[in-house]
């Protein structure tokens, strides 16, 4: 298929904000606030970090608040991957800051914080970049959307279709917090499910951890074919670099595998590596738009999932806006979501789209395969299609999570 650096930081201490009013809207506008919270220090600022930033400036000027007389103001802070640096800054925001809603928060154990301190303010949360499928499930609450992924996609579409071709034995390295945990639990379910079976694993500090090797050993004598590589970002990139390094003979099972990680390793490194990914910027001509009105901001990346789930969810979040009115939006926080779960989805990044009961927004996922050198076309060239599973089959059935908010 054929189908970044005017950077808005947000670099500060965990607790300081930047903030970066959208231009020209009327001085007498009602006024909106928006909190990103994000990794803009550590394993996950390149999956997330400034790009995710830039992805809520681009709703904004594709929505055209401007234009249509919204003042919306953008402010943004480093979660340094502490749940209670995180829940103290969403605190903080919803008290003192006037934020009306946080998106992002690429950490599990972060965004279950940030979740709670939404419940307990009334206000409105929306996760695109953890992972763990607590959120939509047992830890579920009427003011979290879970957007862009989650563990239970991840497991069904890598995990069950390696297990399916054969990967019948898994031995798992897995980052020790709600993310990792998570992850490793859903794919084992699919395993065991196709019957095979998990013969060991090993949960390490997170985060700090940089030498994988005697893990690899481990995972390497424990006689399984299939490394589950359960962590992101940074530690995803050392693991699989210091496996090739090792000559791990095992399948490398990428859980949750990011084109930017894809390009730190680079093509001759992650070749042959299956990964899912619900958005490829190379997808289609929606995907591809998308891409490039953001590639003029960041012209030397391309848009991560997480960006993309960020975008979109603001993107819906402004619709919404523009139907009900800055005063709504600016009340219950329960009454916001209920809101933005009644419209459907629909944006250049996933398509068409709904959000379910439990928060959990519903759009296809897909498989895929990293290609060759050889393969590639040109820069960021990386993926080709392996398998597509449909929206109402990529995420756990409703009734299956535990989710207080479904009706049984």
């Amino acid at each position: 298929m054929r189908i970044n650096r005017r950077a808005l930081l947000g670099t500060a201490a965990a607790a300081a904000a930047t903030s970066m009013p959208l231009v020209r809207a009327r001085a007498d506008a009602p006024s909106l606030k928006i909190g990103v919270l994000t990794d803009l220090s550590g394993p996950y600022k390149d999956l997330a970090g400034p790009q995710a930033i830039q992805a809520v400036y681009q709703a904004l000027e594709d929505y055209g608040a401007a234009a249509k007389g919204l003042k919306v103001e953008v402010i943004s802070a480093d979660h340094q991957n502490k749940p209670d640096v995180g829940a103290g800054i969403a605190r903080q925001w919803y008290d003192r800051d006037g934020v009306d809603i946080i998106v992002e928060v690429a950490n599990s154990g972060v965004a279950l914080a940030v979740a709670g301190v939404a419940k307990e303010k009334n206000k409105v949360y929306i996760n695109s970049g953890a992972a763990t499928s607590d959120l939509s499930g047992a830890s579920c609450n009427g003011n979290t959307i879970h957007w862009a992924y989650d563990t239970y996609m991840l497991a069904k579409s890598t995990g069950g279709a390696l297990a399916k071709a054969g990967g019948d034995s898994w031995f798992f390295i897995t980052a020790d917090y709600a993310f990792g945990h998570a992850l490793q639990r859903d794919t084992t379910g699919f395993i065991e499910a196709s019957g095979g079976k998990v013969v060991g694993s090993i949960a390490y500090p997170f985060p700090g951890t940089t030498d994988f090797s005697s893990m690899l050993l481990q995972a390497q004598n424990s006689g399984a074919k299939v490394l589950g590589i359960s962590n992101a970002g940074t530690d995803t990139i050392n693991t699989i670099k210091q496996a090739k390094e090792f000559g791990l003979t095992m399948t490398l099972a990428g859980l949750l595998l990011f084109i930017s990680d894809v390009h730190a390793l680079g093509l001759e490194t992650a070749q042959g590596i299956v990964l899912t990914d619900s958005f490829y910027w190379d997808m289609n001509d929606r995907t591809r738009a998308f891409s490039a009105r953001l590639q003029k901001k960041f012209p030397s990346a391309r848009p991560t999932m997480v960006d993309a789930g960020v975008y979109s969810s603001t993107l819906h979040w402004l619709k919404v806006t523009g139907e009900a009115g800055v005063p709504f939006m600016k009340g219950s926080g329960t009454e916001v979501v209920a809101r933005l779960k009644a419209k459907p989805t629909d944006d250049d990044c996933f398509g068409q789209g709904i959000i379910r009961a439990d928060g959990r927004k519903i759009h296809p996922s897909y498989l895929w395969k990293i290609k060759k050198p050889s393969e590639s076309k040109g820069p960021w060239d990386y993926y080709s299609p392996v398998s597509f599973t449909p929206a109402d089959q990529a995420f756990r059935p409703l009734a299956a999570g535990g989710c207080p908010l479904v009706k049984a």
